[in-house]
């Protein structure tokens, strides 16, 4: 094939396109919704995961957590071990602070979503927050979690010490409760509990900061007075750099053991974990999402195809007089192959560029009415790009082969 005879493939097929605007319009809307949801899909589902890493991001490069089970555990299939395992407590953490010489800090801290889950009752003068979490945390969790405030002080060892009803509020929080004025030593009910307010904890920036700066925080001692039925405790560690990370997992594995007395040669009855370890988990769930995207996607590419097909049969149908004349004139199988084949790539190519277009453009608009993130992925369009064409060529063999197998004789006779 000659560039000759590509230029006048792609020329004859946009000739057909505009000639039939109706009936090329149907055949190749199948093909530019496979390709639109394609791009559009992609561009939400990397928008949300780069979001989501961000966040992961957030926490840190130098945070373990340890608790009774590890990220994606299996409620439903837990062993008569797993079911009977105890709670991480506050003196755990205490000896991983002792023993472990690569961690920097640790925080134990559990959270109370309110009673029977329908959120904590948090007012102020008529005035209530969104159902925030209460947090009961020990002042080492601002190291941890390398968090300033904006206003006031954080919780101090005195604080807990004393079992005082002190609080540090999240800004979500704070600006519920006291819009125009300053929070700092008002008080607060809590669950029908009064607290000091001592300070603003700084804002989170983040797509998925709504759980963050809707927290408040209450010392850990005053928490297990007020709720001792909710044991529920993890422990966040901050090793020294995250080049210790592996020696600090080490050495807290050595001494929770330990302390938690795990016989030798029995697994451990509690995780440690990361990072890497939540980044695999969305991973996983990311996989399947994709997985929905490309069987969404192929249904459209199929009808697509299938369209394709059945628009360059009615073409050799119609042009079969047209076939005789080349074939009479000297032109080969080959050629005549190429030209169809060239025009059914034509068509579900130009399916594709207008589902590309769309695809954008619909990722752009749900990035500019939404807060969802969007990213569009130059990977993704050449995909779709070059799926469009491949359909075309898949759908155009037959009809192409039909298209040169026709005899010149009888062709030059077809009215």
């Amino acid at each position: 094939m000659t560039v000759v005879e590509l230029r006048e493939g792609v020329l004859l097929a946009f000739s057909s396109l505009t000639a039939n605007k109706f009936r090329s319009g149907l055949t190749i809307l199948g093909v530019l919704i496979g390709v639109w949801s394609v791009i559009a899909m992609t561009s939400l589902i990397e928008g949300l995961d780069n979001a989501v890493q961000d966040s992961i991001n957030n926490l840190g490069s130098n945070v373990l957590y340890v608790d009774r089970f590890g990220p994606g555990t299996d409620w439903e299939d837990l062993t008569e071990e797993e079911r009977n395992r105890k709670f991480m407590t506050a003196v755990e953490a205490e000896a991983i602070r002792l023993n472990c010489p690569s961690v920097k800090a640790v925080s134990p801290e559990n959270h109370f979503w309110g009673f029977s889950g329908g959120g904590n009752i948090v007012k102020y003068k008529g005035r209530k927050a969104n159902r925030p979490a209460v947090v009961g945390i020990i002042p080492d969790y601002q190291k941890v979690h390398s968090l300033s405030v904006s206003y006031g002080r954080f919780l101090s060892e005195v604080d807990n010490a004393t079992r005082a009803y002190v609080c540090v509020l999240g800004p979500d929080v704070s600006e519920a409760l006291f819009p125009d004025e300053d929070p700092i030593d008002r008080e607060i009910r809590i669950n029908n509990v009064r607290f000091a307010v001592v300070g603003v904890r700084e804002k989170q920036e983040s797509m998925f900061d709504d759980g963050e700066n809707n927290k408040l925080y209450i010392p850990l001692e005053t928490f297990e007075k007020l709720y001792p039925w909710d044991e529920a405790l993890t422990l966040v560690v901050s090793a020294l750099s995250a080049d210790q990370l592996e020696q600090a997992k080490e050495e807290i594995t050595v001494t929770l053991r330990q302390v938690r007395r795990v016989p030798y040669g029995e697994d451990n009855d509690f995780a440690i974990f990361g990072q890497e370890n939540i980044r695999e988990m969305v991973g996983n769930i990311t996989q399947y999402i994709y997985l929905a995207m490309i069987v969404i996607s192929s249904v459209g590419l199929m009808v697509g195809g299938v369209g394709v097909m059945n628009i360059m049969l009615v073409s050799v149908t119609e042009r079969t007089r047209e076939i005789g004349v080349r074939k009479a004139i000297g032109a080969r199988r080959t050629n005549i192959l190429w030209q169809f084949l060239i025009e059914a790539m034509t068509l579900s190519g130009t399916g594709g560029v207008l589902g590309i277009m769309t695809g954008i453009a619909t990722a752009l608009l749900m990035g500019a009415l939404t807060p969802l993130p969007f990213n569009v992925s130059i990977f993704f369009i050449s995909l779709g790009f070059l799926v469009a064409v491949s359909v075309g060529l898949v759908a155009g063999i037959y009809p192409a082969y039909r298209a040169a197998r026709v005899d010149p004789i009888e062709s030059l006779r077809y009215e």
